[in-house]
């Protein structure tokens, strides 16, 4: 069965397409491609709806990795009728919802800016996000706060560029997560780079540029062990 062609990966302001339903597994649909982000790197899936050609509206409550083959799997709510193998709709997320996720998952890359420490963990929420270092001395919020917005208020432009696997092989500092490592087995990784801020690989959904994150402010500083801290942001 072929992949999803992830639309995401290369524009991230695309908030809908036209796509052809190739495999249907309950309740989750496969699509030939998708604007729909798929949960993983602590950023969770897309929702929205699926418009068919008869005119009917399918909810996506979630958007998943299939466990076996990794295929990206749009979840529709139990008993909503699925769409046939071939089916061609329109595929529209929830735009507020995902731009939230992308200007907070723009910030976590700038809290690594600002804190220059190995990450050992992190998800994304919905107007708040974590991340954890490898971090033995005590921060204070106040400053980190100051410093995490004199990064976003600078405004710098986001690139991206794909490298081989071999090449981030060569360059081991371009990954600061100890615990997650980018995804292997296709030949290239995509790295995301805020100029002159942040040059990481990641295949989340990140703002045009670190202004759009806005004001944050940083909630709470966490002792999760001897050497981790707990950082969570929130928009301010």
């Amino acid at each position: 069965m072929p992949s999803t062609e992830k639309l995401y990966q290369e524009d991230a302001y695309l908030c809908e397409c036209q796509a052809r339903v190739t495999a249907v597994f309950g309740q989750s649909v496969v699509l030939d491609k998708s604007v729909f982000y798929c949960h993983g790197g602590g950023q969770p899936g897309d929702t929205g709806e699926f418009i068919l050609s008869d005119g009917r509206v399918c909810g996506v409550i979630d958007t998943v990795a299939q466990a076996e083959t990794g295929e990206q799997l749009h979840v529709l709510a139990d008993g909503v009728p699925t769409p046939e193998i071939g089916e061609e709709l329109l595929a529209r997320i929830d735009w507020e919802r995902r731009y939230r996720f992308m200007r907070m998952h723009s910030c976590m890359h700038m809290l690594c800016a600002a804190i220059d420490a190995p990450v050992t963990g992190g998800s994304v929420g919905d107007g708040r996000a974590r991340l954890d270092f490898d971090l033995p001395d005590p921060v204070d919020k106040a400053e980190l706060t100051e410093a995490l917005n004199k990064l976003i208020q600078q405004d710098r432009p986001r690139k991206l560029r794909w490298i081989t696997e071999t090449e981030l092989e060569s360059q081991p500092a371009l990954v600061r997560t100890m615990s997650v490592n980018p995804p292997r087995g296709q030949g290239k990784v995509r790295l995301v780079e805020f100029e002159d801020i942040d040059l990481q690989p990641c295949g989340g959904t990140h703002v045009a540029r670190s202004g759009e994150i806005g004001r944050v402010r940083v909630s709470k500083i966490e002792k999760k062990g001897k050497q981790n801290r707990r950082v969570i942001v929130e928009f301010a």
